[in-house]
């Protein structure tokens, strides 16, 4: 079942090729991790969803409270038998249809997907084989647009066909300086002795919900020092540990970079205290 515009529908065939987000992209979505009718992290998802719509000059419709998209959220995972469960929810908001690059009307549309997911805690995942390298056919642009989940994801998919055709996990992206910005599905983290890096907003990374996160459990770890900096290719083979996140997964350790091989210490830690945190709030 899908909610569209708050009605739940067995077709999942409801968006028309007139659709702006299917047309030019205009559209932003929210990945969300649902456990047991539960919602994690789901003020930093909201605050960030209204952001991101200003952001693109999006109307946000007066009934678009943090409790009333919880509500469609949930009953969209209860009409999907999934309230019991683990699910992986994807919210979209789009501009709907008409006009050409200028929209017709201010008229905002939202869709609710919910899928079941086996797991319900975050674990380090048991392969320790997870090989990356970086994706340089194209660049990410520094600035505002690039930290948001839009529709417009060609880079991704290239980069996520690129590491199948090479027998890669993943692949790392790079922005117009040659710096650093994510994984093709997260953020990225580097641990250097007691200093752990990540790319800031201003590199084009994506503004991520579980980036934040570990921001914060890094920060409440005694020893550790957190920087906020751009990083250089080179620094990868100079790293003790590399490791990326997202809200379904949570942590994933880097395991190989070319040759130089990673460890999975420091991310262990990190995502106990994440969990600690998830436990008490």
């Amino acid at each position: 079942m899908v909610n569209y515009n708050g009605t739940l529908l067995e077709d999942k065939n409801f968006i028309s090729s007139e659709n702006r987000g299917y047309k030019f992209g205009d559209a932003l979505f929210e990945t969300l991790k649902v456990v047991n009718g539960k919602i994690l992290f789901w003020e930093d998802h909201y605050f960030r969803l209204m952001a991101s719509m200003r952001i693109l000059r999006m109307e946000i419709p007066m009934q678009f409270t943090m409790e009333f998209l919880e509500a469609e959220i949930l009953k969209t995972i209860e009409a999907n038998s999934l309230i019991n469960h683990t699910a992986r929810v994807r919210f979209n908001v789009d501009r709907g249809e008409g006009g050409k690059y200028l929209p017709n009307s201010k008229a905002t549309s939202y869709n609710i997907i919910a899928e079941n997911l086996t797991s319900s805690i975050y674990s380090l995942p048991n392969t320790t084989d997870y090989i990356i390298d970086l994706y340089k056919d194209y660049f990410v642009t520094p600035g505002l647009l690039s930290t948001l989940k839009t529709n417009n994801k060609v880079i991704n998919v290239l980069g996520s066909i690129y590491a199948k055709e090479n027998n890669l996990n993943n692949c790392l992206l790079l922005n117009t300086n040659k710096n650093i910005v994510e994984a093709l599905n997260g953020n990225l983290f580097l641990v250097k002795d007691a200093v752990i890096k990540t790319p800031p907003l201003t590199d084009g990374c994506l503004n991520g919900i579980m980036r934040k996160q570990v921001i914060n459990a890094i920060k409440d770890i005694e020893g550790l020092e957190f920087q906020e900096i751009s990083i250089s290719p080179f620094e990868l083979q100079k790293a003790d540990e590399l490791f990326t996140t997202n809200v379904i997964l949570g942590l994933q350790p880097i395991s190989k970079f070319r040759k130089k091989h990673y460890k999975a210490v420091v991310s262990k830690l990190i995502l106990q205290k994440v969990n600690t945190k998830l436990r008490l709030s």
